[in-house]
């Protein structure tokens, strides 16, 4: 996922600042100085639609791209950039559009197919990205088109076909993590807990450094009615954090007395202020008070 861009599971994007400077070329020994050609297909030349598409600000990439397809509006690449760049940039709906118009070129794959899809799916657009996933041919097995497929068998609660694809995704990819952790979420709302809790702690040996699998994890324990933190890598702030998520598990689940001392124990690991537990805290002891 992430990511994700899901109904259910959140998805995240990042992107690291970067610039490229260009310069003149001028001839030796007094020759005159011309002007660089700066247009799309000289640019080309120096990697600097990969810069943008992995490197750059995603608002600048967005910049870059809308110019050059106004540029050079048959170029599919460019198009194909623009619908990426705009993923990156959070602009989903338009991301929709561009991707809309990758697809009605005469160049388009497959891929842009499957990379369609999942636009759709970040804009809630779950059975036209079910129609574009069925329009790919079967024998297109990669890695992202299993996860989407995985996400829309969840969303139709088809639990079987979900688990197939989710486990054929986990196969195609080196980093399972965000994958593994979507499954553990559909085994979750299926109350299948104690597979869940498997699934994320899974994840998190791919990738020690996902929280929202180490959340999860805490919150399908809690579900099975166990308070203890499992034995993971943490942070002080994320140790803080995950108490007062079994903690406010306990709560829900009744266990009033054992969520408490939960949020009192995140509020004293917390480095720093915790308002929101501290704040859930005085909430609970009102209501015992006016009980």
């Amino acid at each position: 996922m992430s990511s994700i861009f899901v109904r259910k599971f959140p998805i995240f994007t990042l992107a690291l600042a970067g610039t490229v400077a260009l310069s003149a070329c001028q001839k030796p020994f007094g020759g005159d100085v011309r002007r660089a050609d700066t247009s799309v297909n000289a640019i080309d030349g120096t990697g600097i639609s990969d810069v943008m598409l992995n490197a750059a600000d995603p608002a600048e990439a967005v910049s870059y791209f809308s110019r050059s397809v106004g540029e050079n509006p048959d170029r599919i690449d460019l198009r194909r950039g623009l619908a990426k760049s705009l993923i990156r940039a959070g602009e989903n709906d338009a991301a929709v559009e561009a991707w809309k118009s990758v697809i009605e070129h005469e160049d388009s794959t497959n891929d842009d197919k499957v990379d369609y899809a999942d636009a759709l799916i970040r804009t809630g657009e779950w059975k036209e990205a079910e129609a574009q996933l069925d329009s790919v041919p079967p024998t297109h097995e990669t890695y992202k088109r299993y996860r989407l497929e995985a996400m829309i068998a969840d969303s139709n609660q088809e639990w079987k076909n979900a688990d197939s694809f989710y486990q054929t995704a986990v196969g195609l990819t080196t980093r399972p993590s965000g994958v593994l952790n979507n499954w553990g979420y559909s085994k979750m709302t299926r109350g299948e807990y104690k597979e869940a809790e498997k699934l994320f702690a899974k994840a998190i040996t791919y990738d020690p450094t996902l929280f929202t699998a180490k959340n999860n994890l805490v919150l399908a324990r809690g579900a099975q009615g166990n308070y203890d933190l499992p034995v993971m890598e943490m942070t002080q702030t994320e140790r803080a954090q995950l108490l007062y998520t079994l903690g406010l598990t306990a709560v829900k689940s009744g266990d009033v007395a054992i969520g408490k001392g939960l949020i009192k124990e995140a509020i004293d690991t917390h480095p720093q202020h915790f308002e929101a537990a501290v704040r859930s805290l005085r909430a609970l002891e009102a209501n015992v008070s006016n009980g």
